[in-house]
This record gives C-alpha cells, structure tokens and sequence, in this order.
C-alpha cells in the first residue's frame, strides 16, 4: 500500500495527460523560436531578495505565497513564484545586454510555486512558458509579444480568450495618480491590511477581487486621465500595432496585474470558461526592474502563459488536440530467436524516425497482443518460429485487422514507408 501523496496543491503529471501538457509548451514555444527569442532556463530557486525588490514587498506574492528557506550556511532563498525576475538576472549577470544585439530576446518553461489556497486552476506548484525582451523600449515590441501569445493560442484552437489592455504610465505620470488614488482611497470603509497596502502601492487595491472593496472603487480616479503625453502616444501606437495585426483586445483600466514592476504596457489572457481562476496569462512593461535589482536601467517587456489553465481551457472550449502517437509499431516475439531478431527491428525502426515499441517480459501471444492493443500502435509485428523458418514476420494493421506476411529483410522499409 502505497502511504504517500502529492503535497497539497500539487499534481502528478502522467501519461496520457502529459502529452497535452508537452504539446500546449510546444504550441507556445513555437511563435517564439520562429522571431529570435532564444532558451534560457534559471534555477529553480533564487535568493529571497530577488524577489523582495522586483516582485515588490508589498504584493501578496511576496508576503503570503513564497516558500523561503535557509540554507545550512545561512543564505534566504526562495522557491521562484514566477520567472521575470530570474530571467532578468541570469541575463544581467551573463551580460547578454553588453552584446550589442538588444533587445536580448529570451523565452522559458519551467515550475513555479506559490502558497496559496487550491482549488481549480489554481496550484501550489503550477507550469509557465514565458517570454522576456530585455534592452528596448518600443511600442511594437509590447506588441510583437501580445501577437506572438494570441498567434500560440490560435494554433492550439483556442478562441473564447479575451485580451484586456492597459497603460500604468511610468515615473514621470504614476506619481501623480499614485498620490491622488491614495488620498481617494483614505475616505474608504477598508480593513487595516488594505489600509497598509494604499501607503505602499495604492494600485494593488484596485486589483482587490472583494466584491465589498470594488464597490467602493467605483468613483476612484482613472489612470488614463493622469497619463503624461509620452505615454499616452506610446500606448496609442501599441493598441493601433494590435488593431492592424488583425489582434482584438479590450481596454481594461482597471487592470494593474498583481506584480510591482510593471510600467505602461500591461495586458491580460483570460478565458470565460474558466471560473475565478480565469486569467491563462499575462505580462506587460517592465522598464524599472533592471534598476531594482542592481542592474543598469533596461527597459523591457514580457510575459508569461500558464501551461495548466491553457489545458483547462482546452477543456473548457471541448477541444481535443491532434497528438502523434506514442507508439506506431509494437512488436511481439515468440521465442529468444525471434526476441533477439525483433528487437534490432524495433531499434531500426527508432533510429529511422518511427515511435516503436516492443513486448517485454516473457508474454505469451494472449497477453503480448493485448500489450499491443494498450499500446496504441498501427501496426503488430509477430514473429514466431515458423515465421523465422518462411524468413518472414506477420505485420498487422491494427485498425482494418488485415494480416499479411513481409520478408524480413524488407521489414524496416516496408513499416517506415507505411508510416512517413
């Protein structure tokens, strides 16, 4: 009896789940890799400060959600809730940025963790593919990546998200709203911690889900109404980038997203289908965060989509991807003669490009056929000893159930032509 599970709000991911899972990276991936952006990949913890300083202390990421440990040298360290601030780092500390070549464009896939409260949609240990470029400040960069996220998310079939857009101004403008929302906020009926929270970033209070706080937050202050006239041009253009792209998206001012850093461009994926969790990803501009850290001043941009609720919104919309086959050819032996020729069969077949299989273990042909059948493959291939005498293997399709005998000296060419 097995006396262990997977800790509380987490997931095994197995087969054949898993592969829905490997196709969603590799549909996000793809738009990606085909416009410069290379891997990078950081590791799995970084030191607690990291993400004090660019997540921003005040945020309930780095408060509530961070699983932090020490050492047995005594150094803080923190399981990443999220990659910006990693990537960002490792390309500081490479100096990528002293390449000449900016933005420095990279993107990711890893596991994140954060401690929250599990439901659907929501987990303590959960999957991203993201996207950073670092060094540039450009409106059609902010674009270029909103485009890239709808591209992979059309590519996958998916059509009930919505885009919600907006501009958070930068450090000439946010001031001035930030003063004004503050002294709108003081005159509100709100707990101590929100009360705390509209000293140290004003803006997190509009992202308050509480149905009680955003009723009061009806007549707060607009953020577009404080915007200077640079970024106001500059959100102009990324919005005309999307219209002209053929990218539909909602203005939303609102949305702050619930990360400190961001600076003019923010934009979020959601998805109806989804319930309360309903956000599959999101980003924005990010111009001060290089500061933060101890790095130069390097404006840049990026996102990040969550692998888990783009499958939930798979789901949701009843679509069901069109996967290659974990197994094409499973091969069946019927005697050590037989198993020693069948599985250089099977390693031919692999290396020619075909997804083979064989029966281990010694089977009968009862339980080595239902084997094939679990399998998934196209075609069996049997070969027993009066097989061996013909120079012969019995090749079945396993969808029509015909059979029919195939030399095997012709038995790789004929498998690998029937599948390529």
């Amino acid at each position: 009896m097995n006396t262990f599970q997977a800790p509380k709000g987490t997931y095994d991911l197995l087969p054949p789940d898993s592969a829905v899972y490997l196709a969603v990276r590799e549909a996000i991936s793809a738009p990606l890799r085909n416009s410069g952006y290379g891997y990078i990949e950081t590791p799995g913890f970084e030191n607690v400060e990291l993400f004090a300083r660019g997540v921003g202390e005040s945020t309930d990421i780095v408060t509530k959600e961070m699983y932090t440990l020490t050492t047995k040298g005594g150094s803080e360290l923190a399981l990443r809730p999220e990659g910006t601030a990693s990537v960002l780092r490792a390309a500081l500390e490479a100096n990528l940025h002293k390449a000449g070549n900016l933005p420095v464009k990279l993107w990711y896939s890893g596991s994140y963790y954060r401690y929250e409260r599990p439901q659907k949609g929501r987990y303590r240990h959960f999957s991203q593919v993201g996207a950073e470029a670092i060094g540039a400040e450009d409106p059609a960069l902010d674009a270029e990546l909103i485009i890239l996220a709808d591209q992979a998310y059309r590519s996958l079939g998916l059509t009930g998200f919505r885009i919600l857009l907006n501009s958070l101004g930068d450090k000439e403008c946010r001031p001035v709203y930030r003063e004004a929302l503050q002294t709108f906020l003081r005159d509100l009926d709100l707990d101590d911690e929100t009360r705390r929270r509209i000293e140290i970033n004003p803006l997190r209070v509009l992202d308050d889900k509480r149905r009680d706080v955003q009723r009061q937050l009806t007549d707060a202050p607009k953020l577009r109404d404080y915007l200077c006239d640079a970024c106001r041009v500059y959100h102009a253009e990324v919005r005309d980038l999307l219209t002209a792209a053929g990218v539909a998206y909602e203005d939303d001012e609102r949305l702050v997203r619930g990360l400190d850093y961001y600076t003019r461009t923010t934009f979020e994926f959601v998805h109806d289908g989804l319930g309360a969790q309903s956000a599959v990803g999101g980003g924005g501009r990010y111009d001060g965060l290089s500061e933060m850290i101890g790095g130069p001043e390097l404006p840049s941009v990026g996102w990040a989509l969550g692998v888990d609720r783009t499958v939930l919104a798979l789901e949701a919309e009843g679509i069901t991807l069109q996967l290659p086959p974990a197994t094409s050819v499973f091969a069946v032996p019927l005697g050590e003669e037989a198993r020693r020729l069948l599985f250089g069969v099977v390693t031919e077949l692999r290396r020619a490009g075909v997804a083979a299989d064989f029966s281990f273990g010694a089977k009968g042909l009862k339980g080595a056929m239902k084997n094939a059948n679990r399998s998934g493959a196209r075609f069996t291939v049997v070969l027993g000893e009066r097989d061996l005498a013909e120079g012969v293997a019995q090749v079945k399709d396993m969808e029509s159930g015909e059979q029919k005998p195939v030399p095997l000296a012709a038995l790789v060419a004929d498998l690998t032509a029937k599948l390529t």
